[in-house]
């Protein structure tokens, strides 16, 4: 009767995760005695420990993250162009409490957008909220709301996360009213919240994204005024892949060793002559 009142009392309290272990907590209790204090409190850890990872994996599904990745799951022997000092500073996340910027650059496939959603992993356990996008989905999505004329209220919607990702910033030109549109959110996000964005194009290059020197020298004039710019110069992680599949051949297959030039044999039959 008495395990019966206590699965009730969980159930109304919704203490789900003790309730889920309680056979197993009370064996542990009976065995070791410990004391009433260091029971109770890893009885009440059991179901903070359980709370914390539903809220995390709510925070994540909320973020839009294309895939979950993490640093430790990044291969930085492979592209030594990146300071790991500089990732590691990132990686206490002071940008975020700061309301700095990332930026992260490079060609396509040498780990930008992987660093980029390991950066909004990392926020995200440590309690902030994190949210992700392309820029062509973003502008695409801003611009329907313009068109609707709901700009204001859609852009609560970038400007809420404490981190805002980005992604692939220069692999489609943005026509006047994105353009726009983009300056409005990087400045109404000004040392409010921070944007980790990627683009495979230079800075002195943004003029042709935007389709206006102008409106670029303003936008990255706030993106640049607090960040942090990480620079990758690389070979793509997936030609690796590919190349290790066989589907590619290898540098030193694509560059062989000159041929030796055959010798003179002309030279020698003068010689004997």
């Amino acid at each position: 009767m008495t395990l019966e009142r206590l699965r009730t009392t969980l159930a109304v309290l919704s203490l789900t995760a003790i309730d889920a272990r309680l056979e197993a907590l009370l064996e542990s209790a009976s065995k070791k005695e410990p004391a009433y204090a260091d029971f109770l409190l890893e009885v009440m850890s059991a179901e903070a420990d359980a709370r914390r990872q539903r809220y995390l994996k709510t925070r994540l599904q909320l973020a839009h993250l294309p895939y979950v990745k993490t640093f430790d799951q990044f291969d930085f022997a492979f592209q030594p162009s990146i300071d790991e000092r500089q990732i590691r500073e990132l990686r206490t996340l002071r940008f975020v409490h700061e309301a700095s910027n990332v930026i992260l650059l490079g060609p396509p496939g040498v780990g930008k957008t992987h660093l980029a959603v390991a950066l909004a992993e990392a926020a995200i356990q440590s309690g902030q909220a994190a949210y992700f996008m392309t820029t062509h989905d973003l502008v695409t999505d801003l611009g329907r709301a313009y068109r609707e004329g709901r700009l204001d209220r859609r852009l609560r919607i970038y400007l809420a996360p404490k981190v805002l990702i980005i992604d692939e910033m220069g692999y489609l030109p943005l026509d006047e009213l994105g353009a726009t549109i983009f300056f409005q959110l990087v400045s109404a996000r000004y040392e409010r919240g921070s944007i980790i964005l990627t683009s495979n194009k230079s800075y002195g290059e943004w003029g042709s994204i935007f389709g206006d020197p102008i409106i670029a020298t303003a936008i990255l004039d706030r993106l640049l005024h607090h960040s942090t710019t990480v620079n990758i110069r690389g070979e793509s992680y997936r030609l690796k892949e590919r190349r290790k599949a066989g589907l590619l051949p290898t540098p030193e297959a694509q560059h062989p060793e000159p041929i030796a030039a055959a010798p003179n044999n002309r030279s020698k039959r003068s010689h004997s002559a």
